[in-house]
């Protein structure tokens, strides 16, 4: 019974109290125990239940065509490592199925590989087939040639776009059951994803778009997967199948299941902002995240996926408009495949807490209790027993407080949750972090960078063809994709009387363009770039140029950057110059938009596949000058030392592409310049897998004037690691365990300690920095604050040099006599860090 002075949440109550009446507890944590052998997914208002057994769910994104396939069992086994049961992926139809009919399932979109990996690390797999998926993917994963099916209209109740979708989708799902790939056939994969955020265009197709909703559920149970559908964002979601949540703070924004019997779970917890070029750099902390995970399992959430848990790399052109080749680098494991913490380490803690209070969220029935301005409890406790968890929440942003809870006091920092698994003993807080920190550091290659010996190929504008239309042709219509470049060629024909007088005045050749941008000749010279960017794409060209009497050859290279992948009717998006002007002649302002244009598609070396061993054959390579637009540079380099992984810094060019032994790396734009005066990216990944041992083959298409000079190659790694733990920091959720429902302590001394482990085997082999006070700073920059323990340095020392794995006592009695300012009685903290070696 419910005293008086609590309040149950309305958000999850509801709900839970159907799914228990209707179970039979006792029987059900009868099977829970027994883990039952039963094959098969179903779910109710707690949560997904899988061969009999519900579950939480800790998913982690990771998209198999944005790492090579070499690096995808290390992924994965981190992933598992980092607390996670479950990795969840997009299918990328246009990746599948560049051409129609033409289908792709090798290197990188081996999918079924990948799913078996998952499977073979005995993790469960959530299949997102979409097939639009979004996901700042090129044309949000649907292939150009769908365009130009006649009558067309994506995402909507259109006969054409049903029947490819769901040829598409019917393949692939028929590709998984006949390699018995779902959960009911002793697969993985225990659910599956229609369509993607539709509800935020829905309206824009009035009732095409309520039809298309139906239509598109009721497809996808009729390929009998025998595992719940989800869509994501979609608030109206058809029976049966579960509307989930995307977003950083589910835990206060849903609005819900759209059906009592159903559970809550969220399908994208944004782990970063991902980056578009010209964005400056965007962060999300740990301890948001953890909060909003902790927020969300609290009030009824039963899965959790992290997106990005690994982003990778967006190789060759697979990037959506204006995206960066990095993705979501600032996830728990980074764009190179390493740990970053202590993102990774304070979510594998969230996961533990919550793990030990499994059998109560499962089982027990919630309570809220406000105890205080911003401060509550949420209780879940499983009726006639002991078993129960307690979320403790400070509601406040500015100021800790302390909660009286069971007859105890618990300090919260501002805008924080303690998890109490057995309510009574805090193993985990949200915005005190006992998992340690690192620091990324790139280290430039001898090997590699001992001599490029670099080679220049120039192209130059294209002539003036037959072929003419009165105006200049869509950009997209022309290259269909396959390339990011159609050349735009004119003559014009100029007497002497149309040129201007004084010499102080020049001519300025005038471009409306609906995007993405272009790079401007006349008569062979170049006069300059323009662009636009994510947000406005149009945009306007304006450079001054020197026309000359009698004929001038105008060339104008259009490059976009990546399809859009969201918005409605996404088969009429447009790209390329549309108004051509001439200003500041003698004879005024001259259209010379419908003058008659050819027009080429791609670029020379592109056709000729230069990027490639046998290709640069085709070409004569000179010796580079001071650099010019539009120009290939060939190399060659040796692998780097070690096995770490490799990226390249492209100091001194402006915007192109890099090709690694015919390997496209991805697009580069070290001029696009963020607010900050920097570019968004400087470093690009070179997977281990694209080099050799000797003589790698590097080319660079540089669009604009740079040349390779101060390019380098380096090696990433995170052997610098740290560690920062207060006095009033918990014990780690790893200190404990769950036996029968009872939580109890691994180890008998519950103080807070400093946890350092060297990554791949690796001893500590220097303490950088030790400062048991008030230190100031973060990893890789830690400085004194006002007070420090003097020997602060030889304890860290004593416990740690030499090993793989340390711990430290964060308490006085071990560091001896505090110097400086601070109060005797104001809490110390341990700031610490060690460099690794082998």
């Amino acid at each position: 019974m419910v005293k008086p002075g609590r309040i149950l949440s309305t958000f999850f109550l509801s709900t839970l109290l159907v799914a228990y009446c209707a179970a039979d507890v006792g029987k059900a944590e009868s099977e829970d125990e027994s883990h039952a052998a039963s094959k098969g997914v179903t779910y109710d208002a707690r949560s997904v239940i899988i061969n009999g057994k519900r579950e939480l769910l800790f998913s982690g994104a990771i998209h198999y065509p944005r790492s090579t396939p070499d690096m995808w069992p290390d992924l994965i086994q981190k992933a598992k490592r980092g607390g996670l049961n479950t990795i969840e992926t997009y299918v990328f139809w246009n990746g599948h199925e560049p051409v129609q009919g033409q289908y792709n399932f090798e290197g990188e979109y081996d999918l079924v590989k990948f799913i078996k990996l998952i499977h073979q690390n005995r993790m469960f797999a959530v299949l997102r087939l979409g097939p639009f998926v979004q996901a700042e993917w090129n044309n949000g994963g649907l292939p150009y040639w769908l365009r130009e099916v006649p009558n067309i209209i994506f995402r909507s109740d259109n006969e054409p776009y049903k029947e490819h979708m769901q040829r598409f989708v019917t393949m692939i799902v028929n590709k998984m059951k006949e390699e018995k790939l779902f959960a009911p056939q002793g697969g993985p994969i225990v659910l599956a994803q229609i369509e993607n955020e539709y509800n935020t265009i829905q309206l824009a197709y009035r009732e095409k778009g309520d039809s298309y909703v139906q239509w598109a559920a009721k497809m996808a149970l009729g390929l009998n997967v025998q595992v719940p559908w989800i869509m994501c964002k979609q608030k109206d979601a058809p029976d049966p199948v579960i509307n989930t949540c995307n977003g950083r703070h589910c835990g206060d924004t849903f609005i819900g299941p759209n059906k009592p019997n159903k559970p809550a779970l969220w399908t994208e917890n944004w782990t970063t902002q991902f980056r578009v070029f010209g964005d400056p750099p965007s962060q999300r902390s740990a301890e948001d995240l953890s909060y909003s995970v902790a927020r969300f399992f609290s009030k009824n959430g039963s899965m959790v996926n992290y997106y990005m848990y690994h982003g990778g790399t967006n190789f060759g052109r697979t990037s959506s408009s204006f995206t960066s080749t990095r993705y979501y680098d600032e996830a728990p494991i980074d764009e190179y495949g390493l740990l970053r913490e202590p993102k990774w380490g304070h979510l594998l803690d969230v996961h533990k807490s919550l793990n030990l209070g499994k059998r109560a969220l499962l089982w027990g029935v919630p309570t809220v209790e406000k105890l205080g301005p911003d401060l509550e409890a949420i209780v879940w406790q499983q009726p006639g027993t002991q078993v129960c968890i307690a979320f403790l929440a400070n509601n406040n942003t500015q100021q800790p407080q302390v909660m009286n809870f069971k007859g105890q006091p618990y300090l919260l920092p501002p805008r924080s949750i303690s998890i109490l698994p057995d309510c009574k003993t805090v193993v985990f807080n949200t915005n005190l972090i006992t998992a340690q920190h690192n620091s990324r550091t790139f280290v430039r290659s001898e090997i590699a960078n001992r001599n490029f010996n670099w080679e220049m190929y120039r192209e130059v504008p294209p002539p003036e063809t037959a072929m003419k239309t009165p105006g200049t042709q869509e950009h997209w219509i022309l290259s269909k994709d396959t390339t990011d470049y159609v050349w735009f060629i004119a003559q014009l024909k100029l007497e002497a009387r149309d040129l201007p007088m004084k010499k102080d005045v020049v001519p300025t050749l005038r471009v409306a363009s609906e995007g993405h941008g272009i790079h401007a000749f006349i008569n062979g010279e170049y006069i300059g770039t323009e662009h636009g960017s994510k947000v406005e794409k149009n945009f306007v060209f304006q450079k001054p140029a020197h026309f000359k009497q009698g004929m001038n050859h105008i060339a104008m290279l259009s490059f976009v950057v990546g399809l859009p992948d969201s918005g409605a009717y996404m088969e009429h998006r447009y790209a390329g110059p549309r108004s051509i002007t001439i200003l500041g002649l003698n004879t005024g302002t001259l259209d010379i938009s419908e003058n008659g244009w050819s027009h080429q598609v791609g670029i020379d070396g592109e056709k000729k596949k230069i990027f490639t061993e046998e290709g640069s054959k085709s070409v004569k390579w000179t010796k580079p000058d001071q650099g010019g637009a539009i120009t290939w540079y060939k190399g060659h380099f040796d692998a780097p030392e070690g096995n770490n992984p490799v990226l390249i810094t492209m100091d001194g060019l402006g915007k192109g592409m890099v090709w690694i032994n015919g390997h496209n790396i991805g697009r580069y734009w070290m001029s696009y310049l963020s607010p900050l005066n920097a570019p968004t990216q400087s470093e690009y990944h070179i997977p281990r897998a694209f080099i050799k041992p000797k003589d790698n083959l590097i080319v660079i298409f540089e669009e604009e004037r740079g040349n390779p000079t101060a390019v380098f190659i380096s090696t990433a790694n995170r052997d610098t690691i740290c560690s920062v733990v207060g006095e009033q920091h918990p014990p780690s959720p790893r200190g404990f365990e769950n036996k029968a429902g009872i939580v109890r302590p691994l180890v008998n001394d519950l103080k807070p300690k400093a946890e350092l482990t060297c990554p791949d085997q690796m001893k500590i082999a220097a303490v950088e920095f030790a400062s048991f006070g008030d230190p100031l700073g973060n990893c890789g920059a830690y400085v004194q604050g006002n007070c420090t323990a003097p020997a602060s340095k030889q304890v860290v020392e004593k416990h740690c040099l030499g090993k793989p794995t340390c711990k430290i006592p964060v308490e006085a009695a071990e560091f001896g006599n505090i110097s400086g300012a601070c109060a005797p009685h104001m809490p110390k903290t341990l700031a610490v860090q060690v460099i690794c070696g082998k």
